[in-house]
């Protein structure tokens, strides 16, 4: 059995901030745990614009707090995001989000990440295993 809060891994190799500036990430379930997913807190910055594009993960967004456009950058289409709503990118949209407000969000990927992720130049997350991850420890 795992537990675990967001106040224990501040301040750790799972708190991730973005080289960009536009986010951080609290990660506090990650490949090494073996559960099939894994599980972020993440706080995308009031002002900014994030590009991403999971090309190689499946992501599951749910807004807890704060108010965002979130753009599909293949189709056009524009969405509001507020606490309570859900988003899935399981096609590998190319998206951007533009958050009004400091905004919080509950993430799951799968596959997971190993917790030393961050965007590259295409907004893309490296597909990273643990056996790298244990590799680095």
């Amino acid at each position: 059995m795992i537990v675990r809060s967001f106040s224990d891994i501040e301040g750790t190799d799972r708190h991730v901030k973005s080289r960009s500036g536009t986010w951080e990430s609290k990660r506090i379930l990650l490949a090494r745990e073996r559960a099939g997913f894994s599980l972020h807190e993440t706080t995308v910055y009031a002002g900014t614009e994030t590009f991403m594009w999971y090309a190689h993960h499946i992501e599951a967004v749910l807004c807890v707090e704060g108010e965002s456009e979130l753009t599909n950058e293949e189709t056009g289409e524009k969405h509001w995001i507020t606490p309570g709503t859900l988003y899935l990118l399981d096609g590998h949209e190319r998206h951007t989000l533009r958050p009004r407000t400091d905004s919080r969000y509950i993430c799951v990927f799968n596959p997971p990440m190993t917790g030393r992720e961050d965007h590259d130049e295409h907004g893309t997350y490296p597909l990273l295993t643990e056996a790298e991850e244990a590799d680095t420890a």
